[in-house]
């Protein structure tokens, strides 16, 4: 488990915004003390032990840790450590397809005789292309459920008790979805149920045309729509992209 919280008492989120602000040495400070979440990062990618001397895909987690420090941003809610995990992820899967790309690139056939031309990437089939491409969207999808449920055990809520509480008609559904996206919109409202993470039933009803008891008979499956929408999850979005 990584801390979050520093020796000056200062979260890492908000020394991730002091080097934004210009501060290089707490910079190669952070690189240097998370290099081992680093080195998990990847490893969790590569599904082996990654060595921090040898292996260029840490090189590739290092580059992208610090770009996620760069581009981190307090206000959309995730935690430093979720968003630096993604970014970790997708940039190395990317370097590792591009050094598949390129041991596949070495035509099969080709001639000497000028009227012929090489024939293109004869190694890979385009039917195999797309299942490369497929496996690779599958496991962009994997990182980021492991990181939802994550984050839906810091509200106390699990998969199956999604499957369970979630609402069986699709107009209800769809109503939850719009009161989840309503609270994300609301920065005191977001911020308190990030902090307590739990619905402050009372401040959400005048902000929507619904009973207390549709919000309280709903709540799990609202906090989970929440927590998908206030985290940086491309893949997952998708399920309530008509939000």
């Amino acid at each position: 488990m990584f801390s979050r919280q520093k020796r000056d008492d200062t979260t890492l989120e908000q020394q991730v915004l002091q080097v934004q602000a210009g501060d290089e040495q707490l910079r190669q400070r952070l690189i240097e003390d998370y290099q081992p979440f680093i080195a998990t990062s990847v490893s969790k990618v590569c599904k082996r032990y990654i060595n921090q001397e040898q292996d260029d895909e840490f090189s590739i987690g290092l580059i992208a840790f610090n770009e996620a420090i760069d581009s981190f941003h307090e206000g959309k809610g995730s935690s430093f450590f979720t968003f630096a995990r993604l970014v970790i992820s997708r940039k190395v899967i990317d370097y590792i397809r591009q050094q598949k790309h390129h041991r596949r690139t070495v035509p099969l056939e080709y001639s000497d005789d000028s009227n012929e031309t090489y024939t293109d990437e004869k190694s890979v089939s385009e039917l195999s292309k797309s299942q490369f491409i497929e496996n690779e969207h599958a496991w962009n999808r994997q990182i980021e459920i492991e990181e939802y449920n994550a984050q839906l055990q810091k509200y106390n809520l699990s998969f199956a008790e999604l499957v369970k509480f979630s609402p069986k008609h699709q107009d209800a559904k769809r109503q939850a979805q719009k009161i989840a996206k309503i609270i994300y919109e609301q920065p005191e409202i977001r911020q308190y149920v990030m902090e307590k993470k739990r619905l402050p039933i009372k401040k959400i009803l005048p902000l929507v045309d619904v009973s207390k008891k549709t919000i309280e008979r709903n709540r799990k499956y609202i906090l989970a729509v929440f927590i998908l929408l206030n985290e940086d999850f491309i893949y997952l979005k998708e399920y309530v992209k008509e939000v």
